[in-house]
């Protein structure tokens, strides 16, 4: 029912009133009928608010309307472009609005009637006809105001500054072109001279000079008049001191050639520099003249190239980004000096700071692909873990062959996360490798644990063996032996002396069962050489102190051990 009203009332004029128009044109596709529609609108202008009525009557006369047969299409494609009409006119209409403010701003700082000290609402009153004032909106021409009066201070001042130069410079001119002023004449007879100069009395901007400013002229020119009076020499020192200026340019024309031919840089040193630098007449001008000398000028200049680093490394950076370049780890100075140099903004670089780019850009790569191993390293470490988890929760036999593990592990995200087999097969070998240790490491701890075992059985029967052995030695010891008479009068004396302090130590019972359990170890060697100093009691050694063999030894030790049992067994 919409398409058979929109027919009768919205469609074009029936077929007869349009005989004379050409047929419509046949489209190969719907994308080109529907450019030929939009075409249309745009031809037409249709305005961003217009209706689809509204659209019905500028555009139904055109051939081109019936390239959509369906009304909906055409409605698509009419709500379309207004969509973007809109889009287009609101754009215009900020550029507008940015054009109109930077109108505003350049009116306010070119025209001669204001300056920085003009209040807004002054400015108001002086520009509220003109368009240019009326374009922009009250908030942002306040903001546009400030900006042009702090821009106007700031050039009134520096224009001030450059008047009170040139003023005083050209005052110093005037002075020195009157002869009739010399050393002795007073500031109030120079006034009235002034006033009969032409140069002076016809130059508005001297006439409103600052009238301090004139006296320190005229002070300084008195001054000269004194000195070329009375000191010629002071004026040679000048002419020396010019000559030492003349020769310090010239010698700064030479370094600035060398930097052209690329000799001289920013990382440039004395030391290589100096045999080219020596050889040229401009440094032999400068030697023993006063002031900064070559090797001052030389650092001067290089910290000046130094101190333009900042700005061309931008300048650089911008190059490369222009050039879509990237330094990276492996890139060479000579690629990367290859890509600046080819752009026109490079003909100003200093060598020396194009070398300090490349190096600060080099480092900047080198932490950037260390940071990015790491990253990978840490990544392949969680991916290996993951996979030897996955193959202890699988039970997978750690003896099997990987070419028969690997078809159980094949849908696992685990093994899946691997780029190559190559990789899963590394990890796997290490997975072997540690089962196979901590297998090892288990059997070692369990064969540990038996030998400690028998380690403590042996022990506790050889500390049996070692207390009944100490017990025969202790016996031993106190048996008779035969010595000489030297020897018995020693052992006599010693015997005295130890008598005194036997009293305050507990007193020594022969009893063999009392000394088994108290004894300590006395050490005896067996061929007799050392000896106790024990008294000697009788024993079962005989009285020539013969020696033990080791057959005897382990009768006695065996007897010793019967003894021992024989009191439990009661």
């Amino acid at each position: 029912d919409e398409d058979s009203n929109l027919s009768t009332h919205s469609e074009p004029p029936p077929k007869d009133s349009r005989n004379s128009t050409p047929e419509p044109k046949v489209f190969k596709d719907k994308k080109e009928a529907i450019e030929a529609f939009k075409e249309l609108l745009r031809d037409n202008n249709v305005p961003s608010n217009a209706s689809w009525e509204q659209c019905i009557k500028l555009i139904q006369n055109d051939p081109r309307y019936d390239s959509l047969k369906r009304l909906n299409e055409r409605k698509q494609v009419f709500n379309a472009y207004k969509t973007q009409k809109q889009k287009d006119e609101k754009e215009e209409g900020r550029l507008k609005a940015k054009k109109a403010k930077e109108n505003l701003d350049q009116f306010l700082l070119t025209t001669d009637k204001i300056t920085s000290t003009t209040k807004y609402y002054k400015c108001d009153e002086l520009f509220s006809n003109l368009e240019v004032w009326t374009s922009v909106s009250d908030s942002d021409r306040r903001d546009i105001y400030e900006d042009a009066m702090f821009t106007l201070a700031k050039r009134e001042k520096e224009e001030g500054k450059l008047l009170k130069k040139r003023n005083m410079k050209k005052l110093g001119e005037v002075l020195d072109n009157m002869t009739e002023i010399n050393y002795d004449t007073t500031w109030s007879e120079a006034q009235a001279m002034l006033l009969g100069n032409d140069t002076f009395k016809n130059d508005v901007n001297l006439l409103a000079m600052d009238k301090e400013d004139a006296l320190i002229v005229f002070e300084e020119h008195i001054r000269e008049l004194e000195k070329e009076e009375v000191e010629e020499k002071e004026r040679e020192k000048k002419r020396q001191k010019r000559q030492c200026r003349k020769n310090r340019d010239q010698f700064l024309a030479l370094l600035d050639t060398l930097h052209e031919e690329g000799k001289l840089t920013s990382m440039s040193l004395w030391v290589e520099l100096y045999p080219i630098i020596s050889a040229d007449i401009r440094f032999s001008a400068m030697l023993g003249q006063t002031g900064s000398t070559p090797l001052d000028l030389f650092k001067f200049y290089v910290e000046d190239l130094k101190a333009r680093f900042h700005d061309e490394k931008r300048i650089i950076k911008e190059i490369l980004k222009d050039k879509s370049f990237e330094v990276k780890v492996d890139t060479t100075f000579e690629q990367f000096a290859t890509v600046v140099c080819e752009d026109k903004k490079s003909a100003t670089l200093d060598a020396g700071n194009v070398k300090l780019t490349y190096n600060s850009l080099l480092e900047k790569a080198e932490v950037k692909e260390k940071e990015r191993v790491k990253e990978e390293n840490k990544r392949m470490k969680k991916l290996e873990n993951d996979f030897k988890k996955l193959l202890r929760e699988m039970n997978i036999n750690f003896d099997l062959p990987w070419e028969e593990v690997k078809s159980k592990l094949e849908n696992e995200d685990e093994y899946l996360a691997f780029a190559s087999d190559s990789e899963r097969s590394k990890v796997y070998k290490d997975f072997q490798h540690e089962m196979e240790e901590s297998c090892s490491h288990h059997h070692s701890r369990s064969r540990k644990s038996k030998k400690s075992k028998k380690s403590k059985k042996y022990k506790s029967s050889s500390n049996s063996d070692s207390e009944s052995e100490r017990k025969k030695y202790k016996h031993r010891s106190r048996s008779p032996s035969q010595v000489s008479d030297d020897s018995g009068e020693e052992y006599n004396k010693k015997k005295k002396s130890k008598k005194k302090h036997k009293r305050k130590s507990p007193s020594r019972t022969p009893s063999l069962e009392r000394s088994s359990s108290t004894a300590v170890p006395i050490p005896i060697s067996v061929g007799g050489s050392k000896r106790t100093n024990r008294r000697p009691s009788e024993g079962d050694v005989n009285a020539k102190g013969s020696e033990l063999s080791e057959s005897e030894l382990e009768k006695q030790r065996a007897l010793l051990l019967a003894q021992l049992k024989e009191p439990e067994s009661e």
